[in-house]
């Protein structure tokens, strides 16, 4: 897991062949202008999902590993807070990996938590369990996900 602000990003760009294009495309976006959504960017390879949510809080957010994709989360409005695990400690899956959705899902707690301000960053690895939306009120967000490279 990576957590920085935009400022930051270029930094990332070395850890990844497609972060590059995936700060492109967070650096230009116009929040006032963007539409909820998936925004394909490179087909499967690169796409977005910009989504408004109501925050579960900490009780209701879940621990959720992805295999096939990277996330990248960028908080535009609100505050967006997160859980985190590693892979390796989650002990209690609640169903199987559901391959078709690239998702699985935990009932383990979340080892930390930490708040995502407008304008910052998370990256989360297949190695990462999260567990997006545990903050109060409404988030505006964008979501790019990145294919591994295997």
């Amino acid at each position: 897991m990576i957590l920085d602000s935009m400022a930051g990003a270029e930094r990332c760009y070395c850890l990844h062949s497609s972060f590059s294009a995936a700060f492109s495309y967070l650096q230009s976006i116009s929040p006032e202008r963007l539409v909820e959504g998936r925004h394909e960017l490179d087909g499967e390879r690169l796409f977005a999902i910009v989504a408004r949510s109501e925050g579960r809080g900490r009780q209701g957010a879940k621990l959720e590993v992805h295999r096939r994709y990277i996330d990248i989360q960028m908080c535009l409005a609100g505050n967006e807070s997160f859980g985190w695990r590693p892979l390796v400690d989650c002990i209690a899956p609640e169903a199987p990996f559901d391959e078709a959705r690239d998702i699985q899902f935990f009932a383990d707690r979340p080892q930390k938590w930490f708040d995502l301000p407008p304008e910052s960053f998370a990256i989360f690895y297949p190695d990462d369990a999260h567990a997006p939306s545990a903050g109060e009120g409404e988030v505006w967000k964008v979501v790019v996900k990145v294919a591994v490279d295997r």
